[in-house]
């Protein structure tokens, strides 16, 4: 396997020699994996671009399918990406991308990562290249030496000039996560911070999803917001989803978007509209798990509490950075009952979510798409002495 990739990216780096003569544009392309279209982040940032530069933003955001005819289609999508990377003075990007880590780049051209996960809970990237961990990248039943030889041939996370963190205490965790020194770190949070802490936006989704849902007007909201898993177990889903009195409350369930369960009961809202950040706004009460999506639901004030069905489980494949019973700051349980019963009789502490917040989002300025703005174009000048 390792053969056929050297001769795929030899293959690349040839055509990429010749896409290289293209001229440079005063250009910033943003490329993305996460989804389809373009995420709150890039749009907020291309925005806030738009507003200081006269730079042309281009924004390339696909999902790598699984499908065999996508996994075809995805290759004309990296031939696009390698044009735009050529003749561009800045790519952002919020996940790996091939032709950034893979080829050889024009000296000047500055390439930031500003990640898509706020914060640092899981463990990825070198941090779990010799572990058991599942990814994207693997099959579970890919031997350590093997994970080890892949990530050299395709140089995982290589190429980048800066990386975005949103605290100093992420900061040496996503050093390790993607193979670089502690200076290479900057601690600006992500741009979706800028609306969580706007409050006229704020009021303004809140209304909007109720709007679309007004029996969420009526009754209190528990939004459930787990981490991405392979295999979903329904079962736990169902035990949170009978556990509920629907006469006081309602349940708005957001699964991660790259799970492919279709479970479904009509006590519950399943929305589809809204972005998962966005019905945190419309909350009461949320219910996470190990997804990194605390962070932004640290923001709003908002009780928390963490569904764990799997804790033991999870820790062996995946593992924390952090101490994770320690320090996430709500009531946990593997019992849907028992996390239901601590939300009726209202067992939170607002206060050691705050200091959550504080230690793991350093900055709530409503300044994040500035900072990140204005530190490019100072890494961009200093490159392009």
């Amino acid at each position: 396997m390792t053969f056929i990739l050297k001769i795929v990216i030899l293959l690349m780096r040839f055509i990429y020699f010749f896409i290289k003569l293209l001229p440079t544009r005063n250009k910033v392309t943003m490329i993305s994996r996460q989804s389809n279209k373009p995420t709150s982040d890039f749009l907020l940032l291309k925005k806030e671009i738009e507003k200081q530069t006269s730079f042309k933003v281009v924004m390339l955001t696909k999902k790598l399918e699984p499908s065999i005819f996508k996994k075809f289609l995805y290759v004309f999508h990296i031939l696009r990406q390698m044009y735009h990377i050529a003749t561009s003075k800045v790519v952002l990007l919020d996940s790996y991308c091939l032709p950034v880590s893979l080829l050889h780049h024009k000296k000047k051209l500055l390439v930031i990562q500003m990640w898509h996960a706020m914060g640092s809970l899981k463990k990825f990237g070198y941090s779990v290249v010799e572990t058991d961990t599942a990814s994207s990248a693997f099959k579970n039943k890919m031997t350590k030496d093997r994970k080890k030889s892949i990530v050299k041939v395709m140089r995982m996370h290589k190429g980048y000039d800066y990386i975005l963190t949103s605290s100093d205490e992420s900061a040496p965790h996503f050093a390790e996560a993607f193979g670089y020194p502690l200076e290479k770190m900057v601690v600006i949070p992500l741009p979706i911070v800028d609306l969580l802490t706007d409050v006229f936006y704020r009021k303004q989704m809140e209304d909007e999803i109720k709007n679309i849902y007004p029996e969420m007007r009526k009754r209190k909201n528990i939004v459930y917001v787990p981490t991405f898993r392979p295999e979903e177990k329904e079962d736990k889903i169902q035990e949170l989803i009978d556990s509920v009195d629907y006469e006081h409350y309602n349940l708005i369930i957001k699964l991660h978007p790259l799970t492919k369960l279709n479970h479904y009961d009509e006590r519950v809202i399943w929305d589809k509209q809204f972005t998962s950040q966005d019905m945190l706004l419309a909350s009461d009460i949320i219910i996470s798990d190990y997804s990194a999506i605390i962070y932004e639901a640290s923001l709003l004030n908002k009780p928390l509490y963490f569904y764990i069905y799997d804790y033991n489980e999870y820790v062996k494949m995946r593992d924390f950075y952090t101490d994770f019973k320690k320090e996430l700051p709500g009531f946990m349980s593997g019992e849907a009952k028992k996390i239901i019963d601590a939300i009726t009789s209202e067992k939170y502490d607002l206060k050691k979510i705050k200091a959550f917040q504080e230690k793991y989002v350093n900055i709530t300025d409503k300044k994040a798409c500035e900072r990140i703005v204005a530190f490019m174009l100072k890494a961009l000048a200093f490159k392009r002495k």
